[in-house]
């Protein structure tokens, strides 16, 4: 079968062959039809995160797939359904996270991550996974359901912030995301039933594809060229919820200047190493005395991947249409990683429904 991987000592992807992996006991085979690439591919590519499988030459890429039942080898699916896989897995036996059902609070070192960490992805023609990392979608999602996987994690992140603030009564009226990437725009639609304003914090010109996601959205585009995050407030209003999407460490603490008192801010991006120079004790002393919170949050498991299913089907046709702006076949691997500013969401496709 035909894969995307990455060999190691290189960072230049490549069409590879491997053989149709075998389902054991508990598994099922799937059948491909689309992986979604985000930033944390390019990080795997690049050698800057994750790792390669023990033993093994290469990654294969990839963990935000949507595929069908190929052979349900006994487990409790149909085969022809679609389906989302979840990306952590237990290594060699079990601990006490999976056995939980909270693998999406396992330290490092406790988990392997399906394309990222240590086991190989989803970006081939057929994949395997257990029947307990499958979440079943419905057949209307075969191109739209490698948005599930990046929605899970804003919904664990809105789940862990809301929770920050579950000793009091706290109702966002207003949100900042930072950040107009995919995982930003997606955040910034499913954030449009919770919160009455909304802003979107990126660094680029008009005309622009997101910017013109943003407005359709009703959101207020940022540029943080002329207003740093440390000024929106200011410039614009406190915000109640601030979702961190950009890996910009100084975001981090800016955010404390965003927040309108009571207000939580959620942390998702990844930076590099950095040392700067921070005020800590003015915004230590802010944090406390205006009951402003920051938490940071990762991965997802089912209950999300569920509660992302139903964010997608909410979300309007001319979203997810806009969103997803380019689908490459495996063979235009070199063009689908090469990036690019008129792009949003890109999407390998393997077969279809």
């Amino acid at each position: 079968m035909k894969a995307i991987g990455v060999e190691r000592g290189e960072n230049t992807p490549r069409l590879i062959e491997k053989p149709v992996p075998e389902p054991g006991e508990g598994e099922a085979l799937m059948r491909t039809l689309r992986v979604g690439i985000d930033g944390t591919d390019f990080e795997v590519i690049e050698g800057n995160h994750g790792g390669f499988p023990e033993g093994d030459d290469h990654q294969v890429l990839g963990h935000e797939a949507v595929g069908v039942v190929e052979d349900a080898n006994g487990t409790d699916f149909e085969e022809g359904q679609l389906v989302v896989p979840t990306v952590r897995r237990p290594p060699a036996g079990s601990n006490e996270y999976f056995e939980r059902g909270e693998p999406d609070m396992a330290p490092p070192g406790t988990y392997l991550e399906r394309g990222i960490d240590g086991a190989h992805g989803f970006m081939a023609e057929f994949f395997t996974s257990p029947a307990e990392y499958l979440v079943p979608i419905p057949d209307e999602f075969a191109e739209t359901g490698i948005l599930v996987e990046p929605m899970s994690n804003t919904v664990k992140a809105l789940e862990h912030a809301f929770a920050s603030r579950s000793m009091f009564d706290w109702s966002p009226e207003t949100a900042l995301v930072l950040g107009n990437g995919p995982l930003g725009l997606l955040t910034l639609a499913m954030l449009d039933e919770t919160v009455d304003r909304s802003y979107c914090l990126g660094r680029r010109d008009r005309p622009d594809p997101t910017i013109d996601v943003i407005d359709e959205l009703g959101a207020t585009y940022v540029d943080s060229r002329e207003t740093p995050v440390s000024e929106i407030a200011e410039v614009h209003e406190p915000v109640d919820l601030v979702y961190e999407a950009t890996g910009y460490a100084k975001h981090a603490y800016e955010t404390v200047d965003a927040l309108a008192p009571n207000g939580v801010g959620v942390l998702l991006g990844i930076p590099d190493d950095w040392s700067f120079e921070i005020d800590g004790g003015r915004l230590h002393r802010e944090i406390v005395l205006e009951n402003k919170a920051l938490l940071g949050s990762v991965n997802s498991h089912l209950r999300h991947f569920e509660s992302a299913k139903e964010s997608l089907g909410r979300l309007p046709d001319w979203f997810t249409d806009d969103i997803i702006t380019d689908v490459f076949s495996p063979a235009e691997v070199e063009d689908a990683l090469a990036g690019g500013d008129d792009r949003i969401k890109t999407v390998v496709e393997f077969d279809t429904l």
